[in-house]
């Protein structure tokens, strides 16, 4: 498998378009089928709305591509198929946990889940309610996500102006550092404290990485990716007083 690539960016310009998809078109029946059988697993799962990508371009400091919007159920099919459609991208953006000691919390994906065990930072497929006058954005989906998985609000953290869009096979993850002014042991007591007060958190706990003997096979090889490029350079300098 090819290495990851890591883009670094300031500007996300992803158009939301109409598209008829013509893997999902075509492989209607098999998708439903396969959605049967998944759901019966995953009870709790649910066929809803979500945006894929195609056409993606780097040029200089922006990120461009095509939004389209497609059914759960087809999105699922070509990621357990082992995306067919080479054409078409799944981007999402995930929220780089940093905090003050420099430890990052990643959060252990519960049972209930399709990706059940694994082990990621916040984030989620965006969907519908993510678009914004004709445009996917990506900041939005990312806060939303943050406060569902983690209870924490825009104002807990700092976000970074950048961003590292990680390209691995089929997947680009729009990565965003956010830096929280609390310890990595003080930052995953709070928010074990929220999965606590819920009634079906979808995080079943919260791990923290201070280097690379910290990652393990349950991540993802982009989000690793990401990590050991950041150990191997010095440290970013943070915003404001020292």
């Amino acid at each position: 498998m090819t290495s990851p690539i890591i883009h670094r960016v300031t500007t996300l310009d992803l158009c939301v378009q109409s598209w008829g998809w013509p893997f999902a078109i075509e492989r209607r029946e098999e998708i439903d089928a396969h959605f049967r059988a998944r759901q019966a697993e995953k009870p709790q799962m649910w066929n809803g709305r979500v945006l894929l990508g195609r056409n993606p371009v780097f040029a200089g400091k922006r990120f461009c591509a095509d939004a389209f919007e497609t059914s759960y159920a087809s999105f699922l099919a070509w990621r357990d198929w082992g995306f067919p459609d080479k054409d078409v991208f799944d981007g999402f953006g995930m929220g780089a946990l940093r905090c003050s000691d420099g430890a990052f919390a990643l959060g252990e994906m519960g049972p209930q889940n399709v990706t059940g065990g694994r082990v990621y930072f916040p984030s989620g497929t965006p969907d519908p309610s993510d678009v914004r006058d004709g445009k996917l954005d990506i900041a939005a989906s990312l806060s939303r996500e943050m406060e569902e998985e983690t209870g924490l609000l825009p104002a807990d953290y700092r976000a970074c102006l950048e961003w590292d869009c990680v390209v691995s096979g089929a997947m680009i993850a729009m990565i965003r550092m956010l830096d929280v002014e609390l310890t990595g042991e003080a930052l995953r007591g709070r928010i074990e404290a929220n999965l606590a007060r819920q009634q079906q958190p979808e995080l079943s706990r919260i791990h923290l990485v201070r280097g690379p003997r910290d990652l393990t096979p349950a991540m993802p090889r982009f989000l690793t990716a990401y990590l050991e490029r950041h150990f191997s350079v010095r440290p970013e300098k943070k915003d404001g007083p020292s």
